[in-house]
């Protein structure tokens, strides 16, 4: 295959697939000092489980960035019909680490792909860094997840012709976008990628291709990160490392970090963590540990 389908492939998974998704230039999340997101204000009910006051790394001022209001998603119809999201209404806040749980079915992903503009709802409003996102048309919705939503998968999507610093670059030069090199040279330090950036993905160990997908994802400065089920395929030592690069672009770089796990001890490093059950969020827990995930999953 030659490097203009491969990259053609990456775009196609980052940004410009069918899915039908999400688009407008994020200028940069910060963990303070910034101006309200549109519709903060607007109420909106979380779980009744357990309060929300705010995680162990959460800023003083929390502001809301994503916003789901009433959002069900049903597939199929008569005897084939499924709830996989059931009137939800959440916020997830800005300069903090969220986790989502819960048991295979439980509609987990199907919330995350909802939220970052993957998925069409069914009905309800979801509103991304303050702008609705439900009713765009595919054009707008893909530039919008391009521009606003970075995306961490299971496998890396690296393009296997390219160094590290090519991929990290390649969804910012096929949108057209100049990459800030301060930027660019704060994420590559923060991840520690500095002595790795000419090695193609075939001469880096799996936990460093993962490296290499958090700083693409991080390097256009989405307004959030998604990371769908990113230990999946890695070894426990490379897992460690994945999720403590996750932690520290939320507490080094003040991103926002949304991320679907089976493992409650991946959960456990978030400051806040979701479970799912039939499509409805049952527990809702701030400074979550193992036990308290344990307890609440079983």
């Amino acid at each position: 295959m030659n490097m203009a389908s491969q990259e053609g492939r990456v775009v196609a998974t980052l940004g410009g697939a069918r899915a039908q998704g999400a688009g407008a230039r994020n200028k940069g999340v910060q963990p303070s000092g910034q101006e309200a997101v549109p519709g903060a204000g607007r109420p909106v009910a979380t779980p009744s489980d357990v309060s929300i006051s705010g995680g162990r790394h959460a800023s003083k001022q929390r502001r809301p960035i994503v916003q789901l209001r009433n959002v069900v998603k049903v597939y199929g119809e008569g005897s084939t019909r499924v709830i996989a999201l059931d009137k939800i209404d959440l916020e997830i806040f800005e300069g903090e680490f969220t986790s989502i749980m819960g048991p295979s079915g439980s509609g987990k992903s199907t919330l995350l792909h909802a939220l970052a503009g993957l998925d069409a709802v069914t009905t309800g409003e979801i509103d991304v860094a303050g702008r609705t996102i439900t009713g765009l048309k595919d054009k707008a919705l893909t530039h919008f997840r391009r521009d606003n939503i970075g995306f961490v998968f299971q496998s890396f999507n690296l393009v296997p012709t390219l160094d590290a610093k090519a991929n990290i670059e390649l969804p910012s030069r096929l949108a057209g976008h100049k990459v800030d090199p301060h930027w660019m040279n704060q994420v590559v330090r923060a991840l520690q990628l500095d002595n790795r950036l000419t090695h193609k993905p075939h001469e880096l160990s799996g936990g460093q291709q993962q490296r290499v997908a958090v700083a693409r994802a991080l390097v256009t400065r989405p307004a959030v990160l998604v990371a769908d089920e990113p230990t999946g395929n890695l070894d426990s030592a490379a897992s460690e490392e994945v999720l403590s690069l996750l932690r520290q672009a939320v507490d080094t770089l003040g991103q926002t970090v949304i991320m679907v796990t089976h493992d409650p001890d991946a959960a456990a490093i978030a400051d806040r963590t979701l479970v799912v059950k039939d499509g409805r969020i049952v527990a809702d827990l701030n400074n979550p540990t193992i036990d308290s995930i344990t307890e609440v999953t079983r």
